[in-house]
């Protein structure tokens, strides 16, 4: 990780990004993956002490938010394993970058936001 900004986000890219990482599962989930590495799905449940479906829940958002990259792979026995990692970002989150940012939410991205705040 660069500690470089990543381009501004769209408001909607924005809004994935700050829900992702509004959840504590969601964070720890980073937490490990930056410290132990790339991992796959059962490994990374275990040291959570997370099940795998809640797991692969909040990967699945983690990862339409651009933060973390899956890879499906063939372990030595042929069984298809999942691995995660990090996808290096860095955002620069001031009041400027958030009022640009909203100024591009689009319809489609209000629309989902009432939904799930019901």
């Amino acid at each position: 990780m660069t500690g470089v900004p990543d381009p501004q986000p769209s408001g909607d890219e924005l809004l994935k990004i700050l829900g992702a990482l509004g959840n504590p599962h969601r964070m720890r989930i980073i937490a490990a993956l930056v410290d132990g590495g790339r991992n796959y799905v059962s490994r990374l449940a275990r040291e959570l002490g997370i099940g795998r479906p809640l797991l692969h829940m909040h990967l699945q958002r983690l990862e339409a938010a651009g933060l973390v990259t899956g890879e499906l792979e063939l372990s030595e026995g042929g069984k298809a394993m999942k691995y995660f990692e990090v996808t290096p970002f860095c955002y620069a989150l001031t009041p400027e970058t958030v009022a640009e940012a909203a100024r591009t939410i689009t319809e489609e991205a209000r629309e989902t936001v009432k939904e799930t705040a019901r």
